[in-house]
């Protein structure tokens, strides 16, 4: 064999060896990771549908439409006022429960999203696009930048709804009624539009989040090419695999 082709040859076996790697490297990662445990599962749950009745009697009763039961009230039989508050109640009684039984998963929450990092301004900017394509930029943290600033607003509203909301119960005019109607009422308008935007992306019917839903349903568990494609800092460390491709920077 001349050295040329012993060159070709060395080539051809380095080519298919990289070939062999880059295969193995597009490879669909297959099998689930658990997102979200139990406990963490179900008070999930039980704020969505509070919130769920809260907002459907509140607007309603917001639009003058006390009058007229919504169909809230008729399938329950009870007026769109009396769901309005008992609801409450329940959300109150559930964000209670949260402070003192869940201080742990609290702590994690809190340093989670008030994480900075770097390519926050670029995971941002490539944001729109990606809720179609799936390439979101790359982020380290468990909850992604969007999820971060999602995550105080959510939390900011419902707490003053269900502050403001207690007060009204509690207090039959004055003052501090007009001011618990006005911070009730406002906190109803921001919180509104991200409860919409938080449904429709954690339903996965938006291209880049498809699959993410089960994040918090059937188990808390989701492929994890899924959670990988959305969360890639927190997959890797979590399944000790290595990340999409596509995640690099």
């Amino acid at each position: 064999m001349t050295a040329t082709e012993r060159r070709d040859s060395s080539g051809d076996a380095a080519g298919d060896a990289a070939g062999v790697t880059a295969g193995a490297a597009a490879e669909p990662v297959v099998g689930t990771v658990e997102r979200n445990r139990r406990p963490a599962r179900w008070f999930h749950a039980g704020v969505y549908l509070t919130v769920i009745v809260l907002l459907i009697t509140g607007w309603w009763l917001l639009l003058g439409n006390e009058g007229s039961p919504s169909v809230v009230a008729q399938v329950t039989g009870v007026s769109d006022a009396d769901v309005h508050t008992v609801t409450g109640w329940v959300l109150a009684g559930l964000t209670v429960l949260a402070v003192v039984v869940g201080a742990r998963g609290w702590r994690t929450f809190w340093r989670e999203t008030f994480r900075v990092e770097h390519g926050d301004a670029a995971w941002f900017r490539t944001w729109p696009a990606a809720i179609l394509t799936g390439r979101f930029g790359r982020h380290e943290g468990r909850f992604d930048p969007g999820q971060r600033i999602a995550n105080l607003v959510l939390v900011a509203t419902l707490l003053a709804l269900v502050v403001s909301g207690v007060g009204l119960a509690l207090v039959s005019g004055g003052p501090a009624f007009v001011w618990f109607a006005a911070v009730h009422r406002w906190s109803t308008y921001v919180v509104t539009p991200v409860v919409v935007g938080h449904v429709i992306i954690a339903s996965g019917i938006l291209p880049g989040y498809r699959g993410v839903w089960r994040a918090m349903h059937l188990g808390g568990k989701l492929h994890e090419r899924d959670a990988q494609r959305v969360w890639p800092g927190w997959t890797e460390r979590t399944t000790g695999h290595a990340h999409n491709p596509r995640h690099r920077r």
